[in-house]
């Protein structure tokens, strides 16, 4: 342990405390300037914290140089001392913190969010927190909180729930999606009117009560493209399903950018007629009872998804997720 000078030893107060971390980002840096610029001070300011801490100390800490500063032998010391007292502070603070929320979560989602966007980002959960447990469970049908232990639902839908807590948590683009030999066997880039000749991919259950045919006649509504809609189809129950099959050259889907991005990025996937756009009905929102305290665990784990969520789509300024 430090055996500091009585002066500071037996009550450290925040200006002591404010120059010991002054002393560890300059001897971090090795630079009073960039110390000052991470802590918002000016060097000079930064300079006198130092003096007055070596004068408390009765000790020399750096060598002044003319352009740069070096550690003294006790300024070195000293500076191992409290990086290893505060990588003790920081491991018991995580410990505390974790501890807070440790507990299981019950998780409610929709097969293709869970398949193509949830469960690729988990991995990054389970090291941040890794005394939260998920129980990842999937279904098309919207979940009754009343009768079945879930704790938080993420759904593909309007943003109408009676009696629950909504907040979207981002927004979602449509465009129709097939595989590169796909269009050009079609030559869909070429006229947008030989989707009559395709055979389109339905997702029967797009959101709670949709018909099998929702998706695609929303986008064709938008597009004007009702009358070149085909009569030819196969229809899933997942969107991931509908996606896989237009990759495998069955047909054309309408593709949800949040699940096929990626996808489209790697050239798996193209969009012969158009590119991706507001759907403007539909989006992803997470659903919650409301409860008059959300547990820690759960409050991190819906801070945690809006991180992820931000990354792939950030939401407009007005946007609420409250």
């Amino acid at each position: 342990m430090l055996n500091l000078p009585p002066r500071i030893s037996s009550r450290l107060n925040s200006s002591q405390f404010a120059n010991l971390h002054t002393f560890l980002v300059a001897a971090r840096h090795l630079s009073f300037a960039r110390a000052a610029e991470e802590l918002c001070l000016t060097a000079s300011a930064v300079s006198h914290r130092i003096s007055r801490l070596e004068t408390a100390l009765s000790m020399k800490l750096f060598q002044r140089l003319t352009r740069q500063v070096s550690l003294t032998d006790e300024g070195e010391r000293i500076f191992e001392i409290l990086q290893n007292a505060m990588g003790e502070l920081s491991e018991a603070l995580e410990q505390s913190s974790q501890a807070e929320i440790a507990g299981s979560i019950a998780l409610y989602v929709r097969p293709s969010i869970a398949q193509c966007w949830l469960v690729p980002r988990l991995a990054d959960f389970i090291e941040r927190y890794p005394l939260v447990s998920l129980d990842l469970r999937v279904g098309n049908d919207n979940v009754d909180f009343r009768t079945r232990k879930i704790d938080l639902a993420l759904y593909y839908a309007n943003g109408e729930f009676p009696g629950l807590t909504s907040h979207r948590l981002m927004r979602e683009r449509l465009a129709p999606v097939c595989s590169p030999e796909y269009a050009r066997r079609h030559r869909l880039e070429e006229n947008p009117d030989n989707l009559r000749n395709c055979t389109i991919l339905h997702d029967s259950l797009a959101w709670d009560h949709a018909a099998y045919d929702a998706e695609w006649t929303l986008w064709a509504e938008q597009h004007n493209m009702l009358a070149a809609l085909p009569k030819r189809s196969l229809t899933f129950d997942r969107s991931d399903l509908c996606v896989t099959a237009a990759m495998n050259h069955a047909g054309i889907a309408i593709g949800r950018q949040q699940l096929v991005q990626k996808r489209v990025d790697r050239g798996e996937l193209v969009l012969p007629l158009a590119e991706f756009s507001r759907s403007g009905r539909y989006d992803y929102y997470l659903v919650h009872p409301s409860l008059g305290t959300i547990p820690k665990r759960l409050l991190v784990f819906m801070n945690w998804l809006r991180e992820c969520a931000h990354q792939s789509s950030p939401l407009d300024e007005n946007d609420d997720l409250s």
